[in-house]
């Protein structure tokens, strides 16, 4: 077969009619353009993300979260500009594109009702910014940071380094606990129980001076040491104080209480453990009928 031949039969192929939208026919060819182009936008605007948001958005003095928001909303408009250029190259017209996507609504109306509203779930997050990559975030029973924000789902690495991913719905429909959010900061409440033959101002001045001598315990809001209740082997008190970053708090948490118990132990104040009193008292001397004995043992 010659060259003439080859080219004359491809050229036969892709001039092949697979169906017709409103008249408008589509060929192998002006399909092969479609995805080879719709293809090329999709990894263009990945790499536009990419180049935003790892190089140009950070020479700025830009939020995090704002930073991935422009980065995902420009690759996004990018796809949108390349599907519509795409069926260009179909042929298909304004009136065509609305019977399909008229088609692909009755598609979305009989199962794709969840990847819809993930969808629109994704592009409130992401421009109402209820939640940011980097955010401290409680979702149901699973606490992690934000690590990735995609359309239809929300990546988040948990405290034992295992990624979850979260449908967006979740962070629209339900209660979501952002501890990040408008300000790191976070009161950390440290209780303590001290036997009820301390000191009490020796109490109060060693919880103090744990709090003072910590490095990362915010000096402004101040801290507090409150006598919370009366417990039933010791006072009930409570160290109350402020850190910068909440994602510390357990660190934080942690180097207190040891600290706490180092400080008490230097100045003589018990820690007891639960304990109950069993308290016995001696048996009561019955009163005895000399009658009824009598009546009873009537040779005695």
């Amino acid at each position: 077969m010659e060259l003439q031949d080859i080219l004359t039969t491809a050229q036969d192929i892709l001039e092949i009619e697979i169906f017709s939208v409103q008249g408008d026919p589509v060929t192998v060819g002006s399909l092969i353009v479609f995805f080879f182009f719709f293809i090329g936008f999709l990894i263009f605007g990945s790499v536009v993300r990419r180049l935003l948001q790892g190089r140009i958005l950070k020479r700025f003095d830009i939020d995090p979260g704002i930073q991935f928001t422009l980065a995902r909303i420009t690759q996004y408009v990018i796809v949108v500009i390349g599907i519509l250029i795409s069926f260009q190259f179909l042929e298909i017209n304004l009136t065509s594109l609305a019977v399909i996507f008229g088609l692909l609504s009755v598609g979305i109306g009989f199962g794709l009702q969840n990847i819809t509203a993930n969808f629109i779930s994704g592009l409130i997050i992401m421009f109402e910014r209820p939640i940011t990559v980097g955010d401290r975030v409680e979702v149901g029973d699973k606490e992690g940071d934000v690590i990735e924000i995609n359309i239809r789902s929300t990546k988040i690495r948990t405290l034992n380094n295992i990624s979850i991913i979260v449908p967006n719905t979740q962070f629209v429909e339900n209660d979501v606990i952002n501890y990040s959010l408008g300000d790191p900061s976070f009161r950390l409440d440290i209780p303590v129980g001290v036997a009820y033959s301390s000191n009490l101002d020796t109490v109060l001045k060693a919880l103090n001076e744990v709090a003072d001598e910590h490095p990362k315990v915010m000096k402004q809001p101040r801290h507090q040491v409150h006598l919370a209740e009366f417990g039933d082997s010791a006072w009930e008190m409570q160290l109350r104080v402020w850190i910068p970053n909440v994602k510390e708090r357990y660190i934080l948490r942690n180097e207190l209480n040891q600290a706490i118990v180092r400080k008490f132990e230097k100045m003589k104040v018990e820690i007891p453990f639960p304990q109950r009193d069993l308290h016995l008292r001696s048996s009561i001397d019955l009163p005895v009928n000399t009658r009824f004995n009598k009546e009873e043992n009537p040779g005695s």
